[in-house]
Order: C-alpha cells, then structure tokens, then sequence
C-alpha cells in the first residue's frame, strides 16, 4: 500500500513531467502514477483516456457553476478580443468599476468597497495591510498585532501564513511576521462528533480572543482573521454562537474582524456569503474562487465603507493606499466574474446550497459506522469525514482514499486523515448519491 512519504525513484518519473514542481503534492509520488484531467463539462472531469470523474470538490472550492459554461467562456473571448489588459494605477477600464459595483450590491450591508487582487492569499494580505494602515491613518499606529487561529489556512503569502494555523505551512519558513498570536481551533471530536450542522459545545472557545487582547493589551491588536467554516484544515465548523461572541468582543476593543471567505464565499453555505449565513458582519471579507467560478485568477476583498472612508483624506492628488497589483482588476477576469455572477442569479445558485442541504447531510452521515470513521462534519454544500489515522503514517489512510476514490471515478479532496468534499452548486441528488456510495466503497477497502 502506497503512502505519500515512500521514496520513488526519479528514474520512474515520466521525463517530459519532470520540469514542473508541483504545488502542494507528494511530486515522486505523483509523477510515478499520474492522475490527469484532459477536460471538463458539468459535474464532470474527463481523463485523457475520456473516462468520467464526478467532481466532488469543485475543482479546489472553487468552480460553484459546474464545469464547461460556455456563457463564462464566450465572455473571456469577448473581452480578450476587445482589450485583453489595461493598467489599474491611475488609470481604469469600465468593465472593472461594472464588476465592482455589481460585488458591492451583494455583499453584506455596508461592506461595499472592493479591492481586487489575483488570488485568495492575495486577498489575505491586501485585508492585513489594510487593518493595519487603516488604524495607523485613524491615529492608532499601535495597532499592528493581528490575530489568527490553530488550523487556520489564509494562504500562502507571508501574512497569510503567519495568521495561519496549520503547521506544516509555517515551519519550513522562518520567523514569519513578528506580533502574531493565535486562538484556539473549534475541532472537539470527544465534544462534537458527527454533529449535524453546528456543534452545539464550544462557544466559549471565542474567549481566547479576550483572553490574548487582556495579555497584549488592546490597544495593540489591529485584526482578528477567521475562516467562518475552517475549509483547508478539514471542514472546522464554528460551534452556535462562537463568531457573534468574536464579533462582540472585537466591538469591545475597537478590533477589526476580518472574514476569510475564500472558500465560503459565492454560495457555499446557501447565502452568497457565510456573514450572511451566521448574521454576523465582518468589517472586512476577503473572497476569490468562486469569484470568477475558477475560470480566470482573482481574488477580492471587501471593506466596510468607513474603513475606505478614513483613507480619502489628504491632497486629492496623492495615492491614499501604497498596494496594488499589475493584474488587480484585470480586464479579462472581470468579464468572467461578471458573467459568473449572471449565472448564480440565473439560476439561483447563491442560495441553492439551501434546497440541497438535509439531502447531502444525510447522505454525509451515512458513512457514520463506515471503516475507520470517527468524525463526519456538515454544513452547507461542505463536508468532513475524519478517519483514524494509521500508527506511524499520519495522512496515509486518507490519501489512500483520495487516490482510489479516483480511480472509481470520483474526485475527492484530502487533508491529514480527512476528506474534505465541496460540490459545484448545480449537484443534483444523484451526483450525491454516487459520490457517497463510492467513498462507502473505498472505505471498506482500505486497511
């Protein structure tokens, strides 16, 4: 049984595939017994050999809309025939204020000003140095502490890895950012195991906020950062209460609250935004991936209006932000985001998470009493499910999962010794019903 930390030989890897350096992939391991996808359409991926793959993570959180839209694809055509880029620093194209205004009217009251980057690690960054610059130009240049939390995943700019939790990303680089503390996870398997939706225990761990602003002392910290639903570490939920217990104690303080909602963003949880879902607003969200539906790289971050507002002072010649990015806006990525945005209102995707949501979480707890289960988390269009770990192989059982659930023709995300699945929104009961009926197969293959 094949397990990511065997040594293959170089000599087995295919040589037109050795140049490419894999992002976050066992490489040898990889280019020993490749997994290829040629083309998509639907709920699908399609190999080079034409054999279907039901797409049980949208691509990576990512592609809300299904595969192949051709309404998407014949936008990006269009615009790169048209003008396929144009400079964002003190200049502008109309496709991009369009794009802006459309994300504001759907973002949560208030949070409307937007910030375009080209990634959600970008978007992560661009919303620290904003918390940041925003205290220092009301005054507070002390407030430069940010705050994250264990298992937290904001990407993997040096900002995002600071406030990030999940070790692995941290340890090979250094230092990091200095003045970063951290809370505490809201995982409590003996607590929450195989919860429906929300964990009822554990509101209480929002606490640790309060607790770390009395040790630094408030007036140093500048912005909490949480993923609302935890997605990379292997589908956290927030236990009833703990975000609004957040929300209250950053008021308390004058903390900014920064929502990663990367994964959550566009749909994911049946609102367009999981603030939305929680009742919960944030002073600033970053967003990417189902932004553009994976079609074009973007990224963006939204701002409360009196956090915008406090920059707009000054002479009105002189740039009020000292950030930015060459493709920030880009042309072509703002016409796939706009086309993709037509298609989660033609056809109610933003909110279809909701009509879906009791069939996939029976069909999610299902695998309750399956080999090797000891957790299954919920929530939305998210799932979990946490398998014991082997003695001494950490993460092997679930890649093991990962690798034989695609070779019965499902494709499935894996963290640790979790499978985390996250749907495009246009899943049908069906598609559910033979993703979870494959993952059952492997499960009981697997020692």
């Amino acid at each position: 049984m094949s397990t990511p930390s065997e040594h293959v030989p170089v000599t087995a890897v295919r040589p037109e595939m050795l140049p490419f350096w894999m992002p976050f992939t066992a490489n040898r391991q990889f280019k020993a017994n490749p997994r290829l996808l040629a083309r998509a359409e639907g709920m699908h991926y399609f190999t080079p050999e034409g054999r279907p793959v039901l797409d049980g993570t949208a691509g990576l959180w990512c592609v809300n809309a299904g595969h192949g839209r051709e309404q998407i694809s014949n936008a990006v055509a269009a615009q790169i025939r048209e003008m396929e880029y144009a400079p964002l620093f003190n200049m502008g194209h109309p496709i991009a204020f369009q794009f802006a205004e459309r994300l504001a009217a759907m973002a949560p009251e208030g949070l409307n000003r937007v910030f375009f980057t080209n990634s959600g690690s970008e978007s992560v960054d661009t919303a620290l140095k904003i918390a940041i610059a925003y205290h220092r130009v009301k005054g507070e240049g002390a407030r430069q502490r940010l705050i994250g939390r264990e298992k937290g995943y904001h990407g993997v700019g040096f900002g995002g890895i600071s406030v990030g939790g999940m070790v692995n990303n941290r340890k090979f680089f250094g230092a990091l950012l200095p003045g970063v503390d951290h809370l505490r996870h809201t995982l409590d398997i003996e607590h929450n195991a195989f919860s429906r939706g929300l964990p009822q225990w554990g509101a209480h761990l929002a606490d640790d906020l309060q607790r770390i602003a009395e040790l630094h002392d408030p007036s140093t910290i500048a912005a909490v950062i949480v993923e609302p639903v935890a997605g990379s570490a292997g589908v956290i939920l927030p236990p009833v209460g703990y975000l609004k217990k957040l929300r209250e104690i950053c008021d308390r303080h004058g903390i900014l609250l920064i929502f990663d909602e990367v994964i959550t963003g566009f749909g994911r949880l049946g609102e367009p935004f999981a603030a939305d879902f929680f009742g919960v607003k944030p002073d600033i969200i970053t967003a990417a991936k189902g932004l553009t539906n994976g079609s074009i790289p973007m990224g963006a971050v939204f701002v409360r209006n009196e956090i915008y507002d406090a920059f707009m002072t000054g002479p009105e010649h002189a740039i009020e932000l000292f950030h930015g990015y060459t493709y920030s806006g880009h042309p072509v990525a703002c016409a796939a985001g706009l086309a993709v945005l037509d298609i989660y209102e033609q056809e109610d995707l933003l909110t279809r998470a909701k009509e879906m949501s009791d069939y996939w979480e029976d069909a999610v707890h299902s695998l309750r009493g399956m080999p090797h289960v000891i957790d299954v988390r919920n929530l939305g269009l998210v799932a979990g499910i946490e398998l014991a770990s082997r003695d001494g192989a950490p993460g092997a059982r679930a890649f093991d999962a990962h690798i034989k659930c695609f070779e019965k023709g499902a494709l499935v995300r894996f963290t640790g010794d979790i499978i985390a699945l996250s749907p495009p929104l246009i899943i049908e009961k069906q598609h559910i019903d033979e993703l979870f009926g494959t993952i059952g197969e492997v499960l009981k293959t697997i020692d």
